[in-house]
């Protein structure tokens, strides 16, 4: 069975940066694409970044410029490097399998102003 550990989270202020790991087993990772999701309090669930299995990522509007998602089939890992973090970015942060749609448990991610 396939399972999602997300890591990283914490809280910093405005302008620093957090990087998030997403730990995947049970499965063969690299088959996967595989996005980062993150909900906000009284928000709905929105997706803020894709990787393909070929590498292709794809950004929301809201982070282009200051995240980048990546991942390292050797350690069956996704990551999303976070700089410039604002306020309004403060959520809690998932990863998802595209196969299985399946879901991590999410990592709080919070920014102070």
């Amino acid at each position: 069975q396939m399972q999602l550990v997300e890591s990283g989270g914490g809280l910093v202020q405005a302008g620093g940066s957090l990087r998030l790991s997403c730990a995947v087993s049970g499965t063969i990772f690299s088959i996967h694409a595989m996005d980062w999701y993150r909900q906000a309090p009284g928000k709905q669930r929105e997706l803020v970044a894709t990787i393909t299995t070929g590498g292709r990522t794809n950004y929301a509007d809201s982070v282009k410029g200051r995240f980048t998602i990546s991942r390292d089939n050797a350690k069956n890992s996704m990551y999303l490097q976070m700089n410039s973090l604002k306020p309004e970015d403060t959520a809690v942060y998932y990863c998802r399998d595209e196969l299985t749609l399946s879901w991590g448990q999410g990592t709080q991610v919070t920014v102070s102003s």
